[in-house]
């Protein structure tokens, strides 16, 4: 496995040359930071001193799901996948915003928290980090944080849909590591990290980091960010732990993870905006014990995921929007089995749309959704329990921000 080092001077030379792209919120409904972070920047002067803050936020959200003549209701995207009525979670933001240090406590109760910290026994941490600004260039986060990768995130207060796309389900969620923030002047911003493989968040158990980058650029109307991840996410093989009658899943391991995601998002108008993301994400074959013990590289071929989601909105007046998503996401190799039909080889894909419409009443957001999923695999189930190919469904969510 490549050092630390050498990921970090590859990732920073990597930053440099790409300076003229560009992620974390996409304009004030930028769906790709969470309120937290948002919180977290502190406001500067130039010329006065602001005394530190301490500021209370969340968000709490339910919901109504049905779906179409289907058995299995939802789609195999994450949150909110529950017949009949509801609850997402609770979300509580403490933030505390000094001139030069400051933290970040965001705890989640109910199902749709526990699904974002799924790795963790008790969870109930969303993100916990501290941060040091080392000046008004650079800033330096040390703890568990969500992902900077990706259009969508785990709060339904940031989001414009109720439902979560298939790029952001099987992307990252979280990460705990330090990074680094760049503002560069003229827009431009940075981050470089280096973090535990993806969503182990209260510690390490596979003694392997993975390193991340970020190089973006924003302005009053939007901005566009090009994220990257890279490194081993389960571990090596170590010899010495091998014994026979080892269970089949400790006999192999997956090779390093690449991934690279664009997400970018701009108000074309007062009153139409237009986002996007693409990411695609692809895991080497590995390595195995063989039947003596000793460990082998795996002679096979990479797994990967590609998708790409559009997001136009046309905001009708203060209270009422109506929004779009077109996703089309495709699995290569078996890179996620269990999530849609995939043909012999491992191949599958899914087309969806989804429609919802966005109504506020002073902190409260009540969002109508239509959903259409599509594979080219049969992948959903009837009330028949007979697969078929496309499942539509209706969800009802009110989302309260505070």
């Amino acid at each position: 496995m490549k050092t630390i080092k050498f990921y970090g001077l590859f990732l920073l030379a990597f930053i440099i040359s790409a300076a003229a792209f560009s992620q974390e919120t996409v304009l004030a409904t930028a769906e790709s930071t969470t309120p937290a972070e948002a919180s977290a920047t502190p406001a500067k002067e130039e010329d006065e001193e602001e005394a530190p803050t301490f500021s209370l936020s969340g968000s709490v959200d339910t919901y109504f799901r049905t779906g179409f003549g289907y058995k299995s209701i939802a789609p195999g995207t994450a949150f909110a996948n529950q017949k009949g009525f509801g609850i997402g979670m609770v979300n509580l933001v403490a933030s505390y915003e000094g001139e030069k240090v400051g933290f970040v406590g965001d705890l989640v109760f109910g199902p749709r928290g526990r699904d974002a910290v799924f790795n963790t026994p008790i969870g109930i941490v969303n993100q916990l980090f501290v941060y040091y600004n080392l000046s008004d260039k650079v800033k330096l986060n040390l703890g568990q944080f969500n992902t900077f990768l990706g259009y969508e995130v785990i709060s339904p207060a940031v989001n414009f849909h109720y439902s979560t796309s298939y790029l952001f389900s099987y992307g990252p969620f979280s990460h705990t590591g330090l990074r680094a923030d760049f503002s560069l002047g003229g827009g431009l911003e940075a981050k470089l990290a280096v973090l535990n493989p993806t969503d182990f968040l209260e510690f390490n158990p596979v003694n392997t980091y993975t390193i991340g980058g970020q190089i973006g650029h924003s302005s009053d109307a939007g901005g566009i960010w090009l994220n990257v991840l890279y490194g081993d996410q389960d571990g090596k093989l170590v010899k010495d732990d091998y014994f026979p009658g080892m269970e089949e899943e400790d006999l192999f391991s997956g090779g390093n993870l690449f991934q690279v995601d664009l997400t970018t998002g701009y108000d074309i108008s007062d009153k139409f905006y237009i986002g996007l993301n693409t990411s695609y994400q692809t895991i080497a074959a590995g390595e195995q014990f063989t039947a003596e013990g000793e460990i082998e590289e795996i002679d096979g071929d990479a797994t990967s995921f590609f998708g790409v989601a559009v997001y136009p909105k046309i905001t009708f007046s203060e209270s009422f929007a109506l929004g779009l998503r077109v996703e089309q996401f495709m699995i290569k190799k078996y890179h996620l089995e269990n999530l849609i039909g995939l043909d012999d080889e491992g191949n599958g894909s899914v087309t969806t749309f989804t429609l919802s419409a966005n109504y506020k009443v002073g902190g409260l957001t009540i969002i109508p959704e239509f959903r259409m999923d599509m594979g080219s695999e049969e992948s959903f189930a009837d009330k028949k329990s007979e697969m078929q190919k496309s499942l539509s469904s209706f969800t009802l969510a009110a989302v309260y921000s505070f």
